[in-house]
């Protein structure tokens, strides 16, 4: 099969990129942001909202779906499209990051993952056969490999010894995934994607992307990034991985990031993003301008008639005042947050947008350098 993501712009001032991700369900124009759905959900928002923002891809969490309420169930009733009622792209992770989280319940094998559930402590077993399956029972369009995500920091001789047990499941992953009678019958199959490692170790960050490249994937994510380190070695793991995978394959920087780091990363040649900070910092009355956040809880907001963000086009802003959002935070009210997650949603992938339009017009360093030191310049 042909590759699936389309060069349509390069940034001549850096490695940023506007391309296409053909999946299944149609084309993805990159650079991209993915809200996040855990638990086939975007928390507060509905599909028809996230059609509205002009969302064109979510993720689902394989292990969180897995133990509640069951891949299983799930194919039964029509797979998780059908299930969630959503019939665009949908990215699942592969279940490494919530075991990494889980550490101490958790026992790794050459085999997989021995660990407790957070939910009722049962048993649970996750190797990279059956983070695939799962993944297959819910009908994703792109499918990550099962991998280990080391804490940080991590030395040099323990990253390794992760490392190389990572690219053995990435192998038996891929292996696994081969072996899908149905797949060679369709015309576009899910994509399956690899995760480099390595975390702050540049040498064995290209030890992974090359290895990961000769097992040959549809796409390759940057993990291990966003577990605590400090941001200058977080652009230091990208900035070691990206130059050792193809430019014909879609790059994805997982569990980032915030606003200026995605541009940052976007000028590093990453196309596809995911970040929870959109409706989690909602859910506490936090909303995300070109300025930087502003937490609508704060007492000058009280008499404030402003928009959150002037121009901004989102449901929150074309009809609610700042006083009133902060009104509905401090009582509690659901539809505060509903209202903030809209905008937050809507600004994570409005900036995608205009990243976007701005490499399409040769514009892109000056719209970075714009972004960036606006953004920083006024956030407290």
């Amino acid at each position: 099969m042909s590759s699936p993501y389309t060069l349509l712009k390069k940034d001549p001032t850096s490695r940023a990129r506007a391309g296409t991700v053909q999946t299944r369900r149609g084309a993805i124009e990159t650079p991209i942001f993915m809200p996040v759905g855990t638990q086939a959900t975007v928390k507060a928002v509905s599909p028809d909202e996230l059609y509205a923002l002009g969302a064109q891809i979510i993720l689902g969490n394989t292990y969180h779906l897995h133990v509640r309420p069951g891949e299983d169930l799930i194919k039964d009733l029509g797979g998780l499209h059908h299930f969630m009622q959503w019939d665009r792209s949908i990215l699942t992770d592969s279940g490494g990051f919530q075991v990494f989280s889980l550490a101490r319940l958790r026992k790794i094998t050459e085999e997989g993952v021995h660990f407790q559930n957070h939910l009722d402590g049962t048993p649970t077993f996750i190797s990279p056969e059956v983070s695939m399956q799962i993944q297959h029972n819910l009908g994703s369009d792109i499918v990550m490999a099962f991998d280990e995500c080391p804490p940080y920091p991590c030395e040099h001789e323990a990253m390794k010894t992760s490392l190389e047990r990572t690219l053995r499941w990435a192998k038996r992953c891929k292996e696994y995934w081969n072996c899908q009678s149905e797949f060679p019958n369709q015309e576009r199959p899910p994509l399956v994607f690899g995760i480099v490692q390595g975390g702050s170790h540049d040498d064995l960050r290209k030890l992974s992307a090359e290895a990961l490249v000769e097992i040959g994937f549809d796409g390759y994510a940057v993990g291990g990034v966003s577990v605590g380190e400090p941001e200058p070695e977080m652009m230091q793991a990208i900035d070691a991985s990206i130059p050792y995978l193809p430019d014909n394959a879609p790059r994805y920087a997982m569990g980032l990031g915030t606003p200026p780091q995605m541009v940052e990363m976007v000028a590093r040649g990453i196309d596809m993003f995911d970040c929870v900070l959109p409706t989690r910092l909602a859910r506490n009355g936090t909303a995300f301008t070109k300025h930087g956040t502003l937490n609508l809880k704060n007492a000058p907001f009280a008499r404030d008639t402003a928009p959150i963000e002037e121009g901004c086009t989102c449901p929150a802003c074309q009809k609610f005042t700042r006083a009133y959002l902060r009104h509905l935070v401090k009582a509690e009210e659901i539809l505060g947050l509903r209202l903030i997650s809209l905008h937050n949603l809507h600004f994570y992938l409005n900036l995608m947008r205009q990243t976007r339009q701005a490499i399409l017009e040769e514009r892109f360093d000056v719209f970075r350098k714009e972004f960036v030191t606006g953004y920083v310049a006024h956030h407290p």
